[in-house]
């Protein structure tokens, strides 16, 4: 069988077993350390961010973040519903209610004008909102100004997904930036990895310092173990932020590196009747191309789906992966309340993401080309 070609697998550089073997000669193997210190350094000085709390994942900054916010039990969260599930699962830890916003055709992120009517009708109906939060698909940089602007006018905070989208712009400006809190990922698939981990970030110096008490265990000032409110084991380890540290060094080549694979793809298939690509809309957006991604419309390619174009790779021990779910589809959330189109439903019908990983080989991304190229007649 052929070698396994993976969607996106970790790419180390040479640096982080640099950083892992001083964390082992010093002792410092035990949550936080120099290296937790260093890697939020790292981030803040990155991407222009104030604060920084390096976190054991994506979902746990969230979760921290509307806590910050102060959502509660009964309160709505505004999210976007072509997301993957961990960007709502922590609204429901708050026994908070989901409303789930479609996406918009240019960037397929959350809608503004979707946004604006759903804040209008869940305020006639008496509702409470408390925040807002857009996703940056893929990497994607969302219609974040038009977003910040209508939670502006009705005094809604915005927590910003930017799981996907590390080293991503809007306008020069590094997105996870852009709203009251921004939220990180560094699973394994991501651009860069820290094995497992997140972090919160914010110009608030409140909000990421009352973060980092409650991710460990919210134990108050005192010689013996104290503790006022409810905590939470969320604060990444030394060792996985000396993986971070390395990883630091080398994300702007990956950058590059993935940025080059999608045009690559594009180069090579967009010339494919049916096979469509996400653009960047105009030069204020720059995405990292975590993963590159396309639709796959059977009208135009014969009555090839993107599932069929799956399993053709899969075969071939290529992994693919269709486009998320939406939220609104999802059995746990089908009965919260939603605005939109059903835009999402049909990229999610359509839509296929290819191997796009920055360690991905010429020869390996040959390979993935000649195969969609034979099934679709070229």
């Amino acid at each position: 069988m052929n070698e396994r070609i993976y969607l996106s697998s970790p790419h180390l550089g040479k640096e982080e077993i640099v950083f892992i073997k001083k964390a082992f000669s010093e002792n410092w193997v035990a949550p936080l350390g120099p290296n937790v210190d260093g890697f939020e350094g790292d981030i803040c000085k990155y991407t222009g961010i104030k604060n920084c709390a390096a976190l054991t994942s994506g979902t746990s900054a969230i979760h921290l973040a509307l806590i910050m916010l102060g959502v509660e039990e009964g309160d709505e969260v505004l999210a976007s519903s072509f997301t993957f599930s961990a960007t709502i699962n922590p609204i429901v830890y708050q026994k908070a209610n989901p409303v789930l916003i479609e996406s918009e055709s240019d960037t397929w992120n959350m809608s503004p004008e979707f946004l604006e009517e759903a804040i209008n009708d869940r305020l006639n109906k008496g509702k409470k909102l408390k925040a807002i939060i857009p996703v940056h698909l893929y990497g994607m940089p969302s219609k974040i100004e038009e977003i910040k602007a209508i939670a502006n006018e009705y005094e809604i905070p915005v927590i910003e997904d930017a799981a996907e989208a590390l080293g991503s712009e809007y306008k020069g400006k590094k997105l996870g930036t852009f709203g009251d809190i921004g939220v990180f990922s560094f699973n394994g698939n991501k651009i860069i990895t820290t094995s497992g981990g997140g972090a919160l970030v914010s110009n608030n110096d409140q909000y990421v310092s009352k973060a980092r008490f409650l991710a460990t265990q919210a134990r108050d000032s005192a010689a013996h173990y104290e503790h006022s409110q409810i905590g939470y084991n969320y604060r990444m380890s030394n060792v996985s932020a000396g993986i971070g540290r390395g990883q630091m060094l080398v994300l702007p080549e990956w950058i590059i590196k993935r940025r080059s694979i999608f045009e690559s793809y594009k180069n090579e298939l967009s010339d494919i009747d049916g096979i469509s690509f996400l653009d960047e809309p105009n030069p204020d957006f720059f995405s990292n191309r975590w993963l590159t991604t396309i639709l796959v419309d059977p009208a135009k390619t014969k009555g090839l789906s993107r599932e069929d174009l799956r399993l053709a790779c899969e075969i071939e021990n290529i992994e693919t992966r269709p486009l998320w779910k939406p939220m609104h589809l999802q059995p746990i959330f089908k009965d919260c309340p939603y605005y939109g189109n059903s835009l999402s439903e049909r990229l999610f019908d359509q839509g296929l993401c290819l191997p796009s990983g920055s360690n991905m080989t010429g020869e390996q991304l040959d390979r993935v080309l000649c195969l969609i190229k034979k099934k679709l007649g070229k």
